[in-house]
């Protein structure tokens, strides 16, 4: 039989698991859903805090409260995914993380807390001021790859004009050559058949003309 502690365990990891297992895209039936799990552990896990006592009850409850806002966090980034949702995950994260810690604080006293309560502080700090720089680096990012997009877009249509006219230019190059070059071969041809007579001249001439009207 599970301890009162090891299922407060329990029913933590099951706030993460029910999120984690929800694919992105889901649909606002499946986020209601999730959402009302979410609160019905939050309670069961509240209610088996009620075994603790002092500080370590203030522990249990403040992990659990914690838990509970990264999972909605969590599912308000799943339903609808953007940049801000995931900054507002980190800042969940961090504030979780900071009321559990300053809960262990709570259990020291005198300097040994004043500085645990410090570093509590500057974690804090450090983890929004992190993700706040993250939100902004993904939005200049997004940005920069936007217009990289539409100038590729447009770089990519000269280019493709520019091939084309090649392309053009190309062709009439050879078509002018061949020309050219079948013209040559109909004066030579033709040159030839000035030392015939008759009508042996005649088809001569009639079949160099035929072979220089070919492409």
């Amino acid at each position: 039989m599970k301890t009162p502690a090891a299922h407060a365990v329990v029913l933590a990891i099951g706030l993460a698991l029910s999120v984690g297992a929800m694919a992105q895209g889901m649909t606002k039936v499946q986020y209601e859903t999730a959402r009302t799990g979410v609160s019905a552990e939050l309670k069961l896990a509240k209610a088996a805090c009620d075994s603790f006592s002092a500080n370590a009850k203030d522990l249990c409850l403040a992990e659990a409260s914690g838990k509970e806002k990264v999972a909605t966090a969590e599912l308000n980034a799943r339903l609808a995914p953007s940049e801000e949702a995931s900054y507002k995950v980190r800042l969940a994260r961090a504030d979780a993380e900071y009321a559990l810690a300053r809960e262990k604080c709570d259990g020291l006293a005198d300097h040994a807390k004043d500085v645990c309560v410090k570093e509590a502080k500057a974690k804090a700090v450090t983890a929004k001021a992190n993700a706040k720089a993250h939100m902004r680096t993904a939005v200049a990012h997004d940005a920069a790859f936007s217009m990289t997009s539409k100038a590729q877009d447009v770089a990519d249509g000269k280019a493709t004009q520019a091939q084309s006219r090649a392309d053009e230019i190309s062709a009439g190059a050879r078509m002018d050559a061949a020309r050219e070059k079948n013209a040559a071969a109909y004066t030579v041809a033709k040159e030839k058949c000035d030392a015939l007579a008759g009508d042996a001249k005649g088809n001569c001439v009639k079949d160099a003309t035929a072979r220089s009207s070919k492409p």
